[in-house]
């Protein structure tokens, strides 16, 4: 005799549907409000006079951001977290265009593409999308199901449910085709010199790096503003990079400017042990599944001394990491020496020009300073990992002679703030 308390009995379905045909259907019952897969590729007609640039974003679906100005302006798009290929049509048959494009929080993609009137010309490039969701431990398991996002995260195109470009200059959109994929990934663990600057003047060298890189592989920007080696991990942002990461992806950690401070007793790591202690975890989390650790010294503060040259104030963290790498034969990128022969090379009356809030910041960058440290690190992906450097299209960089201001010339976003990023 069939048991009364049988699923299909109990709930009227036919007794040749399987038990987990009959639970999927009674999970998806009980989720009325679980929001529909978009259907991709999705195709966006964006040139000017067109319904989508004149109708704003409403949640879940698509639209402009209220952020623009004139000119300039931002379109976003509700998809899931994923890794998507973005191709801009650039050009109209009545004007020309000098279109700069930015996706989520100010990452540069595209800079000054030239377009003739009547001329078109397509681009892709590749953008990492994200939300604080995290997969929830199992019941009585440590963790969280969110990642601790702050007010200032939650200003940012970055930690929600939508991908965001920024169109600026003198911008001429036809189209947006956005679709997923999968594609190799560097993800970026580090403080606020590598994160993505939510609004000018402050900018750091991870938001340029995908200008320096070809289309083929993405950039996953997980660093944050104050951050240090644990409280990354304490704020679950390290979970949320390993739970996205493949086998073959790379992570770049670069920490220190906050970890040194013996004044933020919860988060100090000393040099000669705490901190290579953390790396070697980060390191060995990294390679658990199968991805690829990279060593990244952080770039020295802009403190000159009476005969021009940068003052040590990061030197033996730097030199820690240069040893560890070299012990877990991990690649190093040394950015504190780079930084070192930038700065000097521009010299104490230039180098403020590279640095946020009119060089008042000697530790933030502004958007020439985060270029020039970008290109530094692209140089060095070129020389020190052969994997890796096939993806580099950035031209040849010397940092000893770096290219002027006028000669970078980024367009500005159209969000600006007063407030100083977070850690010195």
């Amino acid at each position: 005799m069939r048991s009364p308390f049988c699923l299909p009995a109990l709930f009227g379905i036919n007794s040749v549907m399987s038990l987990s045909t009959a639970l999927a259907l009674l999970l998806m019952a009980a989720s009325p409000t679980a929001a529909a897969e978009p259907a991709f590729p999705m195709n966006f007609d964006l040139s000017n006079g067109s319904t989508e640039r004149q109708t704003p974003y409403r949640t879940g679906n698509h639209g402009m951001e209220s952020h623009g100005t004139a000119s300039d302006f931002l379109f976003s798009v509700a998809v899931p977290d994923g890794t998507y290929r973005v191709t801009v049509r650039l050009g109209a048959s009545d004007a020309a265009g000098d279109t700069t494009v930015k996706a989520e929080a100010r990452r540069l993609m595209l800079r000054n593409v030239e377009t003739r009137k009547g001329q078109f010309i397509e681009r892709q490039f590749l953008v990492d999308k994200r939300s604080p969701v995290l997969i929830a431990p199992p019941a009585n398991a440590p963790g969280g199901t969110r990642v601790r996002i702050d007010a200032n995260d939650a200003k940012e195109f970055t930690w929600d449910d939508k991908l965001t470009l920024e169109f600026l200059g003198q911008p001429e959109v036809s189209s947006v085709r956005i679709e997923p994929v999968t594609a190799p990934t560097i993800f970026l663990a580090g403080d606020s010199t590598v994160t993505d600057q939510y609004a000018e003047p402050a900018a750091s060298w991870g938001q340029m790096l995908p200008a320096m890189l070809d289309n083929s592989i993405a950039v996953a920007n997980h660093a944050k503003s104050g951050a240090t080696l644990k409280s990354f991990i304490t704020e679950l942002r390290f979970d949320k990079l390993l739970a996205s990461i493949k086998p073959d992806d790379w992570v770049f950690i670069q920490f220190g400017h906050n970890d040194q401070k013996q004044q933020w007793p919860q988060t100090y790591v000393d040099a000669a042990t705490t901190y290579p202690a953390y790396l070697h975890l980060y390191i060995a989390e990294v390679q658990r599944r199968g991805a690829h650790a990279v060593l990244v010294t952080s770039p020295e503060r802009r403190n000159f001394d009476e005969r021009g040259k940068i003052k040590d104030t990061l030197g033996s963290y730097a030199a820690a990491m240069r040893k560890l790498a070299a012990e877990e034969h991990v690649p190093l990128i040394d950015l504190n020496a780079d930084s070192r022969a930038i700065y000097e090379a521009l010299g104490p009356d230039v180098a403020p020009s590279a640095f946020n809030d009119n060089g008042n910041d000697k530790t933030h960058h502004d958007n020439y300073g985060a270029w020039l440290l970008a290109n530094a690190i692209a140089e060095q992906i070129r020389a020190r990992i052969p994997a890796l450097a096939p993806h580099v299209i950035a031209p040849a960089f010397v940092p000893s002679r770096p290219p002027s201001a006028a000669a970078v010339a980024i367009v500005p976003s159209a969000r600006h703030s007063s407030q100083r990023p977070a850690g010195s």
